[in-house]
C-alpha cells in the first residue's frame, strides 16, 4: 500500500475500535504530519480517502471529524443457544423458495449472496481470459484437467506463503467454486447418518450439503463478533460421536464473525484432541476492513486435519466459479472424487484468474473494494439507525458484505420477506440459517451494492413494514 493509504487505515482502524468517537475530531494536517512524520499532502491524500470511505466529514473552518454513523449505534445481536440434540436438516424447500424470489433484478437487493458486479474488474478479466485462451495447447487442456491450471495453483500457493503458510503445491486442489471443496471435502470424511458440528446461524448453502449427504446437524452457537462458542463445541465433542465441523473462522456468513488468533488456537486443539477433520469455509478470506489480513486455522495446521477452502467468486470473479481446497491429509481423496464428478472446472475461467494474478493489481483492486464495502456498511447501519424500530439488535462486522439484525421478537422474517417483496425490497430471512428453522425474527441484510437514494427509500420501506407487525 501507498503510505497515506497505510495511514488512512491506522485512522480507520481507531474509528471501528471506539479509540476515535463519533464527533471527535481528529488530528489536523499539520499535527498529523509532525507527529507521523509524514508530508502534509500525504496527510490530504489519507484524509480524502476516510472521507470516501464515509468514515469522516470535513467541517469548514473547523477540520475533520469522525462521522456520527461510524459507530455501533445498536446492540449487537444476542447468542442464541440451539438445541442440543442433533438435527436431521430440512431446509431445502425454504431456501429455494426464498432463492427463486431473489431473482428478481427489479428488487432492491439486499438478500443478494454477491456484492454488486460493479464491484468487480470484469473487462480486465475478460482481456486476461483472451490472452488465457491463446496461450492455451491442446495437449495442456486436457493434462491439467483434474489437478487444475498450473499457473493459478502457483498464484494460489503463492499467496498462501505471502500470508506466512508454506503450501505444497501438490496439497491444492481448484475447484468449482468453495461450494465443490466444501462438498467434496465433507464426503470424504462423512458417510449418511454421521453427526457434523455447525454454526448456528448457519450458512444456508451448508444446510443444503448436510440435508443431501443425509447428514445430521449439531449446531454451536456463534457469538455475533467472536466467533463459535469453544466451551459448548468442547461439550458436544465430549457427549457426540461428531465426525466432522464445518466453520468460517472469518467473517462467518451470515454474522461476520471472526474468531480471534487466541480461538483458533483453542479450536485446533480440539480438532487435535479428538481427531476431528474440519472444514474451514474462507470465501470471504480478502474482504476483512483492516490493513492487516487474518490467519486461518489452516495455518496451525500440522496434522493436515484441516480442508481449507478459497474462492475468487466473492472477490474478483462471481461468475467464473473457480475455487479451490488447500486439503491436507484428504488432498488425495478429493482429487479422486472430484474426478469421479466434475472431473474439472472451466479451463478457461482458471486460465482468466490466473493470466489477471500474474499481471499484478489484484491487491489494488481489493483495497478499493474494501474500501467500497465499508462505505456501503456504514451508510447501512445509519439507515438502520433512523428506520428500523427500538429494539433492533445489529451487527457490525470488520468486513464482508453483510448484516445480522436481531428485530424485537414478534417479529417474523418470514412474513416480513414476502410483505418486502411485494414492495421491491429482498432480503434474507432468519429461518433459511438453521437446520432447525430458528432464528424466525432474524434477518440478513446485504450491503455488497453501491448506496444511493433508491437504498435508503428501500430501508425506509423495512421500517415502515416492521412498525406494522
Amino acid at each position: 500500500m501507498k503510505r497515506y493509504e497505510q495511514f488512512a487505515d491506522r485512522i480507520a482502524t481507531l474509528i471501528r475500535q471506539g479509540v476515535l468517537a463519533p464527533g471527535e475530531r481528529i488530528p489536523s494536517v499539520r499535527q498529523a504530519s509532525q507527529r507521523h512524520g509524514i508530508s502534509p499532502s500525504t496527510v490530504f491524500q489519507a484524509y480524502y480517502l476516510l472521507e470516501n470511505r464515509g468514515l469522516i466529514t470535513a467541517r469548514a473552518r473547523s477540520g475533520y471529524f469522525v462521522r456520527a454513523h461510524a459507530r455501533r449505534l445498536m446492540e449487537e445481536p444476542r447468542v442464541c443457544v440451539q438445541r442440543a440434540d442433533p438435527a436431521e436438516v430440512e431446509v431445502s424447500e425454504l431456501v429455494f423458495s426464498v432463492l427463486e424470489s431473489l431473482q428478481d433484478t427489479s428488487t432492491v437487493p439486499f438478500g443478494s449472496a454477491f456484492p454488486s458486479p460493479e464491484l468487480f474488474p470484469l473487462s480486465r478479466l475478460a482481456s486476461s481470459m483472451a490472452r488465457g485462451l491463446r496461450g492455451l495447447s491442446p495437449d495442456a487442456v486436457i493434462a491439467d484437467m483434474t489437478a487444475g491450471h498450473p499457473d493459478l495453483r502457483r498464484q494460489i500457493a503463492l499467496r498462501y506463503t505471502l500470508g506466512g503458510m508454506q503450501l505444497p503445491l501438490e496439497e491444492l486442489v481448484i475447484t468449482n467454486g468453495a461450494m465443490e471443496a466444501l462438498n467434496l471435502g465433507l464426503q470424504c470424511v462423512t458417510q449418511p447418518g454421521d453427526l457434523v458440528a455447525i454454526e448456528a446461524p448457519a450458512f444456508y448453502a451448508s444446510l443444503q450439503v448436510l440435508e443431501r449427504l443425509e447428514l445430521k446437524a449439531v449446531e454451536i452457537p456463534v457469538h455475533p463478533r467472536e466467533g463459535i462458542d469453544l466451551d459448548i463445541l468442547e461439550e458436544r465433542l465430549a457427549t457426540l460421536p461428531i465426525k466432522a465441523c464445518w466453520f468460517m473462522s472469518h467473517l462467518q456468513n451470515p454474522q461476520g464473525a471472526s474468531l480471534s488468533d487466541a480461538r483458533k488456537r483453542r479450536l485446533y486443539a480440539l480438532l487435535k484432541r479428538h481427531r476431528l477433520p474440519m472444514l474451514e469455509d474462507d470465501a470471504y478470506a480478502e474482504l476483512y476492513f483492516g490493513s492487516t489480513p487474518p490467519t486461518p486455522v489452516k495455518w496451525l495446521d500440522d496434522e493436515g486435519l484441516v480442508m481449507h477452502c478459497g474462492s475468487f467468486s466473492k472477490c474478483l470473479a462471481p461468475g467464473y466459479r473457480v475455487g479451490w481446497v488447500a486439503g491436507g491429509r484428504f488432498a488425495g481423496a478429493i482429487s479422486r472424487l472430484k474426478l469421479m464428478t466434475t472431473i474439472s472446472p472451466s479451463i478457461p475461467a482458471q486460465a482468466a484468474i490466473a493470466d489477471y494474478l500474474l499481471r499484478g493489481g489484484f491487491d489494488r483492486h481489493l483495497r478499493t473494494l474494501r474500501h467500497a464495502l465499508e462505505a456501503q456498511q456504514a451508510a447501512m447501519l445509519a439507515s438502520a439507525d433512523r428506520h428500523f424500530p427500538a429494539g433492533t439488535r445489529i451487527t457490525r462486522p470488520e468486513g464482508g458484505y453483510f448484516l445480522w439484525v436481531e428485530f424485537p421478537e414478534h417479529i417474523d422474517s418470514l412474513r416480513l420477506f414476502r410483505m418486502a417483496l411485494d414492495q421491491g425490497v429482498s432480503l434474507a430471512p432468519g429461518p433459511i440459517f438453521s437446520a432447525t428453522q430458528g432464528f424466525r425474527h432474524c434477518a440478513r441484510l446485504s450491503y455488497g451494492h453501491p448506496w444511493t437514494a433508491r437504498s435508503e427509500r428501500a430501508m425506509e420501506t423495512l421500517g415502515r413494514l416492521l412498525a406494522s407487525f
